[in-house]
């Protein structure tokens, strides 16, 4: 990947000169995120084929895009090699371990990267703002939480974390549109009203969280979203510039030759459900 990539305007025709309206026509998303996507694919060969782990944690403010995100970089690889884990809430059994321990158990092995929509960071923000966990359980776990990954550095693993933000006027078209779209009701949840209510309480955990557990060894990184498919490029092409991966040969299969229909072979000619073509 080119280390000094970076995609071009796409908001707005507003105050642009005849140039900078010539570069917002050369802007594709389209092509731009296939052309991501075929990396990606290439990325996927080399971790099956090195062995290597990855893990990538997206958090961020409720409807800045983090499901989109994900479904932009997972839709045209193997589900066996890049795995999206999002867990709901924890059981009574689950409580009653220790914090980290079921995410743990989703870590990746060799050839695989995990995706965590949501992680061990619901601690430090909607844990901590809906009273599921007390202050000082959520100050234990921003203290420990970088030791946690550090370990996970240590033995190998590539860990990437992203933190989308977004204004308060684009989430709250955002949560408006899904209010008034039959498509796009079922996003909208309790938890999502309550973030929205309560910006600034979410604001100042984030804050804090990002703040204390920033470490060289898993950094932060900031995807600015209001604009979803400015973002999406930007942080698949960090993920892309993050990884040292190269690209693999592909050793291609020879098909051979079918095999001739067997002279013994009788036609099944019981009656079978077909579905009716309704495009005609």
């Amino acid at each position: 990947m080119d280390e000094n990539y970076e995609p071009k305007q796409i908001n707005g025709d507003a105050g642009r000169s005849g140039k900078d309206k010539k570069k917002k026509k050369s802007w594709d998303y389209d092509k731009e995120i296939v052309r991501l996507q075929v990396e990606l694919a290439h990325l996927q060969a080399w971790m099956k084929k090195s062995g290597a782990r990855v893990v990538i944690i997206f958090e961020g403010r409720d409807a800045a895009g983090k499901g989109g995100m994900i479904k932009r970089i997972t839709e045209r690889v193997s589900p066996r090699v890049f795995r999206v884990v999002a867990l709901p809430a924890p059981t009574d059994r689950e409580k009653s371990q220790i914090y980290m321990q079921r995410y743990i158990a989703h870590l990746p092995a060799a050839g695989e990267a995990v995706i965590f929509d949501r992680s061990w960071y619901n601690r430090a923000g909607v844990d901590r703002v809906m009273g599921f966990c007390s202050d000082k359980k959520a100050q234990r776990f921003l203290e420990l939480a970088p030791r946690f990954e550090a370990a996970i550095v240590e033995s190998g693993v590539i860990l990437l974390k992203y933190f989308l933000t977004v204004s308060e006027d684009e989430q709250e078209r955002r949560f408006r549109r899904r209010i008034d779209d039959p498509m796009r009701q079922w996003k909208l949840s309790p938890m999502d009203v309550e973030s929205y209510q309560r910006w600034w309480d979410y604001t100042r955990v984030y804050d804090e969280m990002l703040r204390m557990t920033d470490s060289n060894h898993a950094p932060w990184w900031i995807v600015p979203s209001d604009d979803k498919k400015r973002a999406r490029v930007n942080c698949i092409s960090h993920i892309l510039q993050s990884i040292p991966y190269e690209r693999v040969k592909f050793d291609a299969p020879d098909l051979g030759k079918r095999q001739k229909r067997p002279s013994s072979y009788i036609e099944d000619n019981s009656v079978r459900h077909v579905v009716p073509d309704t495009t005609s």
